[in-house]
């Protein structure tokens, strides 16, 4: 039987490869972006809170951040972003916890996968406007 964890690296792993063999260019700013905010993020969930973190993902917008939080979504949940979003808006406070949890969890993969799989190193930008 493998953790949670385990299971998380296996298929954020295959996620974060689609995402860079679609996105082959080094310099494209979906890739920058998807990695740049795959280090920002799990310092911004326990700052501000799972909603509010993922609130701030969807809005800006960004082809990189869109393909994170789906990706993210689709690890966590196996729902959509729209459907994860509002898991985090209607959750109780139990299945909200566990799912910041399971949230963060994900996250620690995509954050290493982002730096050793798309080369995007902590602090690097994630594309104009950033």
């Amino acid at each position: 039987m493998k953790t949670l964890s385990q299971q998380y690296a296996a298929k954020v792993y295959e996620q974060v490869k689609d995402f860079g063999e679609k996105n082959k260019d080094e310099k494209s700013s979906a890739r920058k972006q998807y990695g740049a905010m795959a280090h920002r993020l799990p310092v911004l969930v326990r700052q501000a809170g799972l909603l509010q973190a993922m609130t701030f993902v969807h809005t800006r917008g960004k082809p990189g951040h869109t393909a994170l939080l789906a990706d993210l979504a689709q690890i966590v949940s196996g729902d959509s972003p729209e459907r994860f979003l509002e898991n985090c808006r209607t959750n109780e406070m139990t299945d909200y916890i566990w799912l910041t949890r399971k949230t963060l969890t994900a996250l620690e993969w995509f954050k290493r996968f982002a730096e050793s799989v798309l080369n995007i190193k902590a602090g690097e930008e994630g594309g104009e406007d950033e």
